[in-house]
């Protein structure tokens, strides 16, 4: 079945009125930010406000409540209704951008610091609510392509603004009104469309909130170290942050220190830069096959240091320039040499957009959702440290006599070092990465029927055994991570082995060759069903000859046996001989009665524990053709761990209506 892309999202309510509500509130920020600078830098002439600090000035009132608030601003997402939320958020930012007109009107510039400061507070109430709303609306195959199109919409926004408050503030006499106007109607404008946002429950409506900041900020911060893979991915986004920060924030003296251009310059580099970002951001869904590819993000780290690097070579082979004044943007783009700085900057920050969306949904997906606002928000305390920090090191850098195409030569360094940190912390990240190069690169892969698999709970996915290559494509088919259980030698192979290992792959010997072995595998199993994980078993005990299924093995049957569920069994007399060994097994496992293991008490069975309240039992037939028991006990909100899927089928035919691979070499 096709599947629309991303931006068919733009025609969906569930979509639409949330993107642009986030649009047009950058958009305004930017337009107003960037107004305010060049007032001050070039318009007015403030004792107390050096035209060369205040860039700096401006943006420390817009960050300070993100450390200050961030925490809050979760717990009230968590609290109440998301769209709620953002209807008062924009209200809030209609009242500040009146502020901000008086400011512009009076030119008063503590005024419009207020306003600045006001205008952070109200981006920290939304940043939490932004992300925790995506999940409430788009399922798991949209979350990837929604988030690249806000990321997209984020920094296309971001150089709109920068652009429309440059050209409004330099009209003469009247640019100060203009910029006013402009602001207060797309806070106007955020509203109205901030009316149509479908309504969004919450999440943990019972939540009391804690208004203490400190308390609260670290209190967030340990929630979000709660999970190992999403801590690292806090962390890893924070770097993202201060990794872009860093170039960012040197754009105007890299163009006329080191490029040699004029004021027009400087606005070329912000347009390639966000330019880049956007197209990383919208490639994610298209690269990750409409999943949660977090295979990406070593892909992004490697080709950020690459780029980052080459821009230090691209620097220093630069002509010299006569030009009084510096280069105007015609003549700049006439140098072939500056072609390569500014292909260099679109690749680096490209690839960060392709580093970042895959880690904003992982947290997304993995959090509760009745925490994951806050854990956005201590997201945002980590970012907002990160760039305060990304700020210092860099001033510590060039006050150390290092020139700024040598600062981004150690980023781009320190990336690659941190970057390799993470991975080896977090070795998720790299198996995906080997798993998606293998499936891009070296086969030819197409997945079908990929929706059995589920998304949250415990599962085990059977499988046939077609080649030794079947575990790592198993690892590219299905967006959460699968544990696999596996024989000794095949975990011993050299390279694939520590792969296995870096998986956490559980080894398996033959019950009379080491019984040690047998019994630990299937308590290990057994650990991981409980944990609600996806384990995966090769039944067949072997690689098969002809192509075809053959005979189960017991081991299914013995991970599920602590906790087999009594209500129903599904048993299909129409599959022949391929499934008659599994048949077997199941009249082995299933009620000592005789007549429980036979199709007729087996569908009665089914249909009693679906009426009954106490031990609600949902039982799906996505095997048809195939016996297998499938059940999800609900009692107490918990899946059973005998929840047994197939997600492979034989390449030559077999098992039909489950989740299927097909792989050649290429």
């Amino acid at each position: 079945m096709a599947h629309p892309n991303q931006f068919a999202l733009l025609r969906q309510r569930r979509f639409a009125p949330f993107f642009w509500v986030q649009f047009l509130g950058a958009g305004n920020d930017n337009v107003f930010k960037f107004a305010f600078t060049v007032l001050v830098t070039y318009q007015l002439q403030v004792s107390w406000l050096p035209a060369s600090l205040a860039g700096l000035v401006i943006g420390a009132p817009f960050i300070l409540p993100f450390l200050l608030s961030s925490a809050t601003s979760g717990q009230l997402a968590d609290k109440h209704d998301k769209a709620r939320l953002i209807r008062f958020t924009k209200d809030f930012e209609i009242a500040v951008m009146l502020l901000a007109a008086a400011g512009f009107a009076l030119q008063n510039v503590p005024v419009l610091l207020v306003s600045i400061f006001l205008m952070g507070l109200q981006s920290t109430l939304f940043g939490p609510v932004k992300f925790a709303y995506l999940p409430q609306h788009l399922d798991e195959r949209e979350l990837t392509g929604g988030n690249g199109m806000v990321e997209m919409g984020t920094f296309v926004a971001i150089l709109l603004g920068n652009v429309a408050g440059g050209l409004l503030i330099a009209v003469p006499q009247v640019g100060a009104t203009w910029v006013a106007a402009t602001c207060v109607a797309l806070a106007l404008r955020g509203r109205v469309m901030a009316q149509a946002v479908p309504l969004s429950p919450a999440t943990d409506p019972g939540l009391k909130i804690k208004w203490n900041p400190i308390t609260e900020t670290w209190r967030n911060l340990v929630l979000a170290h709660g999970n190992v893979v999403v801590s690292r991915s806090v962390l890893g986004i924070s770097w993202m942050w201060f990794f872009g920060a860093v170039f960012l924030s040197m754009f105007p003296a890299f163009a006329r220190d080191v490029l040699h251009g004029n004021g027009q310059v400087a606005p070329l580099l912000l347009v390639v830069f966000s330019i880049g970002i956007g197209t990383g951001a919208l490639l994610c869904e298209v690269l990750s096959k409409r999943h949660v590819e977090i295979g990406l993000v070593p892909m992004g780290t490697l080709g950020m240091s690459v780029f980052a690097v080459d821009l230090y070579f691209a620097s220093r082979g630069l002509p010299p320039v006569d030009a009084q004044g510096g280069l105007t943007l015609v003549a700049f783009v006439a140098q072939p040499a500056h072609w390569r700085v500014m292909a260099d900057l679109a690749g680096l920050s490209l690839f960060a957009g392709i580093y970042s969306v895959p880690m904003y949904v992982l947290i997304q997906l993995r959090c509760p959702a009745t925490h994951r606002a806050r854990i956005i928000a201590a997201n945002n305390i980590l970012n907002a440290l990160f760039m305060i920090v990304s700020a210092l090191g860099a001033g510590a850098l060039l006050s150390a006599g290092f020139s700024i195409p040598e600062v981004f030569l150690v980023v781009g360094l320190v990336n690659a070092v941190v970057a390799g940190c993470i991975f080896l912390l977090v070795p998720e990240y790299l198996l995906r990465f080997v798993a998606f190069m293998l499936t891009r690169v070296v086969y030819r892969f197409k997945v079908r029927g990929d929706e059995h698999i589920p998304a949250e709970g415990a599962a085990i996915l059977v499988c046939n055994h077609v080649s030794f290559i079947d575990a790592v494509l198993l690892m590219a088919a299905s967006s959460r991570p699968v544990r696999f259980i596996m024989d000794q030698r095949i975990f011993a192979t050299p390279v694939l082995g520590w792969l296995f290992k870096l998986d956490k792959a559980i080894p398996i010997a033959p019950q009379k060759d080491d019984p040690a072995a047998y019994e630990r595998a299937f308590t290990q199993a057994r650990q991981v069903l409980d944990d609600g994980e996806l384990l995966a078993v090769f039944p067949e005990g072997g690689i098969t000859r002809d192509g075809t299924l053959g005979e189960f093995k017991g081991g299914v049957m013995k991970s599920c046996r602590p906790t087999p569920c009594p209500w129903c069994h599904w048993r299909c007399r129409t599959c022949g001989a391929a499934t008659s060994a599994a048949s077997r097994a199941a009249r082995r496992w299933s009620s000592p009665s005789a007549a429980a293991s036979s199709a007729r008490w087996g569908w009665w069975r089914a249909r009693r524990c679906r009426r009954r309240r106490s031990r609600r039992v949902r039982c799906v037939n996505a095997w048809p053709g195939c016996w297998r028991p499938e059940c999800r006990m609900s009692a107490a909100g918990m899946p059973h761990a005998c929840h047994v899927k197939a997600v492979s089928q034989s390449l030559a035919g077999g098992l039909h209506g489950c989740a299927s691979m097909h792989s050649n070499h290429s």
